[in-house]
């Protein structure tokens, strides 16, 4: 283990401090300081190396979490990103924007601040690409065989990087610009910098696999076609398809969905020109949903200089301890402080959107709204309780309902079941050759979840293509997050 008494003799929790409010909303750099490795070392020290690690079940991936704690604190980086890399194809990923149930399970969190996990995590993958650890991995030989994965998100990166050093040939289809899916346009700079996700794509690119960018699978190419080209298909195009709010004054301007506000964003971000671009700047922005969307949403918000942002969750406020109803080493659902939420603001819970207001001109001025409460096991608008609250842009993060790829059932028959593809718990559809992991397959999940099917889909298209397979497989496709 590493450090015997750390438990007791470092009973806090340390993580870097974020940097300043004034600062950091005037530009798009990732929030936080940088780390204190002295610091770095005594947090690793506190894991106590149980006997049971719960964190391994609580983490999808099953990362080797009491190797690497240990092999930071002995300050062994090469050894940590060794272990680290074992079960985990972009921890520089998951250990920025993963929530972490690893942490939420560590046995250390029954009675004390659970071990900074995520924290240990992401700086071992830092040190390894500050120092030139990101090696290729070049298969020794190639199989003949090819794959398509359909999708750049982390799902389709992870698969495709197993199944190209598993020696296969692997061509991603991408239908943005660049590669990345979420990672690269859903995701704000401020959460995670795009110079992580290039870094990484570099490599896979120095192991052989390909990439075609600005390629619509369904449009573009045929599914019917992908087959006849390729020996195996792995659907991972994720569950972007929106849910939407039909209420009256749904079709007013200045009211859009969530993903193509932060995509544009993004966009810009990057250097892009987006004609038309949803801008927040100078306005009264309300944004409908507390998740993490909506969270990102409000960061990019506060740096387009919105004159105000609101944001409306229809739901009960959770709770800020562990509620008995979601014991240890279950992940609770918990009310959370996001650097977008420390930034300002306002944020109120149990409110219902009855109606979009409009202006002369057909734009939207502003949302009636009232107090949500229970009936009959649905959540309604309270009567008697309406009021209007200003609003001259309205974002939608209510989250998603389903895989938006074009032509997957009609082209490439593969069957849907409420808005996926259906799938065995060994990710194959219907139509032979064709596998489906990530969102696409799960429904909007974590990042974390995304990257242990990638890996565990690779090896069953591995064992399809070639009747073994020596790839890891941490998730079966009808896994659940960890429950006792």
């Amino acid at each position: 283990m590493a450090d015997p008494k750390g438990f007791l003799t470092t009973r806090d929790r340390e993580v870097p401090a974020r940097r300043s409010i004034p600062l950091r909303v005037k530009d798009w750099k990732e929030v936080y300081e940088p780390g204190d490795p002295a610091a770095l070392a005594r947090q690793a020290g506190r894991c106590m190396d149980c006997g049971v690690p719960f964190c391994h079940q609580g983490c999808p991936l099953g990362n080797l979490i009491p190797e690497w704690n240990d092999l930071v604190w002995r300050d062994d980086f090469e050894g940590a990103i060794e272990r680290l890399h074992a079960t985990n194809n972009f921890p520089e990923f998951t250990g920025r924007i993963c929530p972490a149930p690893c942490e939420s399970a560590c046995v250390l969190g029954i009675n004390q601040p659970a071990v900074t996990i995520k924290q240990v995590e992401v700086s071992v993958i830092d040190h390894a690409m500050a120092n030139g650890g990101l090696t290729p991995h070049v298969p020794q030989r190639l199989t003949e065989k090819t794959v398509a994965v359909v999708g750049s998100g982390p799902a389709g990166l992870a698969a495709a990087q197993q199944l190209t050093r598993a020696g296969h040939t692997v061509v991603v289809f991408e239908r943005d610009d660049r590669v990345g899916g979420l990672l690269r346009y859903g995701i704000p700079d401020f959460k995670l910098e795009k110079h992580s996700v290039d870094a990484r794509i570099a490599q896979m690119e120095a192991e052989g696999t390909r990439f075609r960018t600005s390629t619509n699978i369904g449009s573009d190419i045929t599914w019917d076609q992908l087959r006849e080209r390729f020996d195996a298909i792995v659907v991972a195009t994720g569950a972007l398809r929106p849910r939407d709010l039909p209420i009256p004054g749904r079709d007013l301007n200045g009211i859009h969905f969530a993903m193509p506000y932060l995509t544009q964003s993004n966009r810009v971000v990057a250097g892009d020109s987006v004609d038309g671009q949803i801008s927040a700047a100078g306005k009264h922005v309300v944004i409908l949903g507390g998740g993490d969307t909506g969270a990102d949403c409000l960061g990019t918000a506060h740096r387009q200089g919105a004159a105000s942002v609101t944001t409306l969750a229809i739901g009960k406020r959770p709770p800020e301890e562990r509620p008995e109803s979601e014991p240890w080493p279950l992940a609770p659902r918990l009310f959370e402080i996001a650097s977008a939420h420390e930034e300002g603001g306002e944020r109120a819970f149990l409110v219902s959107t009855v109606e979009f207001l409009s202006d002369d001109a057909g734009n939207v001025r502003a949302l009636r709204i009232a107090e949500t409460e229970f009936r009959d096991g649905a959540r309604v608008p309270k009567s008697g309780t309406e009021r209007e609250i200003p609003a001259d842009l309205v974002l939608l993060s209510l989250g998603f309902t389903g895989t938006d790829a074009e032509g997957l059932s009609e082209q490439g028959e593969v069957a849907v079941d409420n808005g996926l593809p259906a799938r065995t718990a060994d990710y194959a559809t219907n139509v032979p050759g064709v596998f489906v992991a990530g969102d696409a397959g799960r429904g909007a999940s974590l990042v974390v979840w995304a990257i242990a099917e990638g890996r565990a889909v690779a090896a069953e298209v591995d064992t399809y293509l070639t009747g073994s397979t020596v790839l890891p497989a941490p998730v079966r496709a009808t896994d659940r997050p960890f429950a006792i």
